[in-house]
């Protein structure tokens, strides 16, 4: 091996255990620019909304409270986020496949509770590439279901002013 070999090595492996393989993370600094443009949605809608951005294994990044928004919402916003993640689909997509005689019948039941199977739990994505899930909750079902989606859809715009 030659010695420009040996440092191209030695540079991945480095990336590698600092956690900068290549993948894009899901950092603070964008989830707080997502966090942010879907409570100026939920505010022009008159409505106080928890917001939850988790990483791509589900872990929080950001739960951000709103003035006004419910105590409950908090951790129902972070488990849409945890389910979009963990499932790799929205919490509304999730719905339809766990109604009564669907293939995913039962999985609320699963996760220890933590499995939201209505809307409001969208993934984000780069390039396809999960990169981690919004929640939102505080709204009537319609109202944060719009305004995951809308996250999701400006989410890769956003991404791209924090490389």
């Amino acid at each position: 091996m030659n010695e420009e070999m040996i440092g191209r090595i030695v540079e991945n492996v480095l990336k590698k255990s600092a956690g900068l393989s290549g993948k894009q993370e899901m950092s603070l600094r964008l989830a707080e620019a997502l966090s942010k443009r879907v409570e100026e949605k939920a505010k022009e809608m008159g409505i106080a909304v928890v917001t939850a951005v988790v990483d791509r294994a589900a872990r929080p990044v950001l739960i951000h409270c709103m003035d006004g928004s419910y105590i409950a919402s908090f951790e129902i916003a972070l488990n849409k986020a945890y389910t979009s993640a963990g499932l790799k689909m929205s919490t509304a997509a999730l719905g339809a496949l766990s109604a009564p005689g669907g293939p995913l019948y039962g999985i609320q039941n699963t996760g220890e509770g933590r499995i939201v199977i209505f809307g409001g739990g969208e993934t984000l994505l780069k390039n396809g590439e999960l990169i981690g899930a919004l929640g939102v909750s505080g709204g009537t079902l319609e109202q944060d279901t719009g305004l995951a989606v809308y996250g999701s859809g400006i989410f890769e715009d956003l991404e791209q002013d924090f490389r």
